[in-house]
């Protein structure tokens, strides 16, 4: 379909590859990987024909067309989103068009002339093109992608220009997806996507009827939509079968197999050189001296870059928390008429890393900066617990930092003990190497602005960290930094991110924002895939499951409804003892409790299988069961120790 035949590409002095071959065949799907900086995105302009090679050729079988969604930079502006996207089929709809002048001319002519003979048979013709290139169903189509990309409906007839650049980058992708040209360029798709769109982008790409070819920095995006992996790296192309997860398994076999061959080379070499320096000026050596000088002069020397060492970050472990984080009660918010959310009720404890998913404009962005303490609620109350240290990383939080300062200076500002080679490395891990660290932070991009931010929280974390979509503008490298970073963190996480792989391996807790609702779910994206997956059971089991539900409700509800004991003027020592005695065994209980809880949450964050799942969320349930009534025994001991103290003992 296309073939680059010895490609070269160079941007000054810096050669990006050279003498590429590649054929890219029809319903080929394949992930674009390699470091920052290697040539991806210039790879792809040169498949989508915007930019030549310096070297090579680049051959398209005719009648190819092909699509381009770049990273950044896309306006569109004049039209509404709907007709923006129904533009793509302008050949189709000028045959709508005719097909509707024929039709009225017809009704004027006479069917017996040869005029409607021949505006019936142009007619006939052209309704077997509209019909088979789907005419009568291009809005139903609009809509679909539309709606998958997460567009509501009332959005449909708003100007394009009244959009964000990331919404603006959805339309772009609507756009080339309706046009399904033979070879789709993607150049991260998902960075301006919410789980469920790219869910929907999962599945739609798994049907594409063509090629396509795409860098992306999540892993779980590559590994569930490319069956093909092509790397550059040391300049060359180098192709691997499967997803992303295989290519980094057969990745590591061939280096270690290429360092073995590198092993034995310089063996080799030393060979040579040791038998060429010894016999040189032997005589009666002279021709095996020249047999080797050939020998070495023929050996194409095998050339391994250095890898990227590995990069080791740990958080300075903040003081500890109380056990209670937050605890919302009855918790609203509005803004007008628009109501978030309403009568919710939640409590994070000490240690939680939970994610707050939900398309956009659920409200996880509000409910964030709410913990934050930079929104108040509109009805109801959220408290934070004892020695509860809030830190909150916005999405434009690059807008908090002085613009005069340099990245080097104002790190070393905030972490004097930290040596300079330290600091360095840790803004390489967030794509800011050689002269870039000097560089003052207000010539910064926002994207690169918003992971220096996002390095300097690394240095001085607090006990409560409010995370809005950290992984946004890092690459594949950086993810892995910062995700080894916050497992070992050991304070209280709530973050927003829309990377599958992130929340998979982070999250022991999920958050689902959305409808005026939170519901909280145990255990990471896989388990709650799970438990919604439960939740849509045969209506009998369901009905049987609220039965029950409503039991244990009633007992509850009978049990709250008994009137307090009022409080005797006099009381027995020994029943005082008791009392006392009882409310340390439950202290004891519930330390217990949570050390079990956190356990098993721990244990839920790593899907194995639905009946580990289950088993798992049963001894959850129970453990966290248990620990209520502990926790509202012992409350009702404290409450009545306290006032017996204060009683007469008799």
């Amino acid at each position: 379909m296309i073939r680059l035949e010895a490609v070269s590409k160079r941007y000054g002095s810096k050669l990006l590859f050279e003498g590429v071959d590649w054929l890219v065949n029809p319903q080929d799907r394949i992930g674009l990987v390699g470091p920052n900086g290697s040539g991806k995105t210039t790879l792809l302009k040169i498949l989508a024909g915007m930019e030549p090679p310096d070297e090579g050729a680049v051959v398209v079988a005719k009648g190819i067309s092909r699509g381009y969604l770049p990273q950044e930079g896309l306006v569109l502006a004049g039209r509404t989103v709907f007709e923006e996207c129904l533009s793509v089929f302008e050949d189709v709809r000028r045959m709508g068009r005719e097909l509707e002048s024929l039709s009225r001319r017809m009704a004027e002519l006479d069917p017996a002339g040869d005029e409607y003979r021949e505006a019936a048979e142009r007619f006939a013709r052209l309704e077997a093109e509209y019909r088979q290139r789907d005419g009568y169903a291009l809005e139903a189509r609009v809509g679909t992608v539309l709606s998958g990309l997460g567009f509501a409906r009332r959005d449909w007839n708003r100007r394009t220009e009244e959009f964000s650049g990331g919404w603006q980058a959805r339309i772009a992708l609507a756009k080339l997806l309706l046009a399904r040209p033979n070879l789709l360029l993607l150049d991260e798709p998902t960075n301006h996507l919410d789980l469920e769109a790219r869910n929907w982008l999962e599945d739609y790409l798994s049907s594409y009827p063509h090629a396509f070819v795409l860098v992306s920095h999540d892993r779980y995006f590559l590994d569930v939509t490319v069956n093909r992996i092509v790397e550059i790296w040391n300049r060359r192309l180098h192709f691997y079968a499967g997803n992303y997860s295989r290519y980094l398994e057969a990745r590591r076999e061939r280096i270690e197999q290429l360092e073995a061959a590198a092993r034995q080379q310089q063996e080799r070499i030393k060979q040579l050189e040791t038998f060429i320096n010894r016999f040189r000026y032997t005589a009666s050596r002279a021709r095996q001296v020249q047999s080797r000088i050939k020998e070495l002069e023929r050996i194409q020397r095998i050339e391994i870059p250095p890898e990227e060492p590995p990069i080791r970050l740990r958080f300075p472990q903040p003081r500890p928390s109380g056990r209670i984080v937050a605890e919302a009660r009855n918790l609203g918010k509005r803004y007008g008429d628009h109501v978030v959310f309403r009568g919710v009720d939640f409590t994070i404890e000490r240690g939680d890393r939970i994610a707050l998913i939900g398309p956009n404009g659920a409200g996880k962005s509000t409910l964030i900066r709410m913990l934050a303490g930079l929104e108040p609620p509109s009805e109801g109350e959220l408290r934070l617990g004892h020695n509860v240290e809030p830190d909150y990383f916005a999405q434009d939080q690059y807008r908090e930092l002085d613009p005069q300062v340099r990245l080097l200076d104002d790190l070393s500002a905030l972490a004097p003990r930290s040596t300079q080679t330290e600091l360095r490395t840790l803004l390489g891990c967030f794509l800011f190497s050689e002269d870039d660290v000097f560089k003052p932070i207000g010539v910064l991009s926002g994207g690169e602005r918003n992971r220096y931010a996002l390095a300097r929280l690394l240095l001085r974390p607090s006990n409560f960290l409010l995370l809005d979509e950290p992984t946004n503008h890092l690459d594949l490298r950086a993810k892995d930094v910062l995700l080894e970073a916050l497992q070992q963190y050991e304070g209280t996480l709530v973050f927003v991110s829309h990377d599958r792989y992130f929340i998979d391996r982070l999250a022991t807790r999920i958050f689902e924002v959305g409808g005026g609702r939170i519901e909280t779910y145990p255990g990471n994206y896989e388990a709650y895939l799970w438990h919604k997956q439960q939740s849509q059971e045969p209506a009998a089991e369901r009905g049987a499951e609220r039965a029950t539900g409503a039991g244990a409700a009633g007992e509850q509800a009978s049990r709250e409804e008994i009137p307090e004991t009022v409080r005797p003027k006099r009381i027995n020592p020994i029943r005082l003892r008791q009392m006392r005695e009882r409310f340390e065994e439950l202290e004891e209980e519930i330390a217990r409790l949570e050390a079990e809880i956190a356990e098993t949450e721990q244990a839920l964050s790593v899907f194995v299988s639905a009946e580990r799942a289950r088993e798992l969320n049963r001894r959850w349930q129970a453990q966290k069961s248990r620990l209520e009534e502990a926790l509202a025994e012992w409350e009702r001991l404290g409450q009545a120790v306290e006032q017996a103290e204060g009683a007469d003992v008799y």
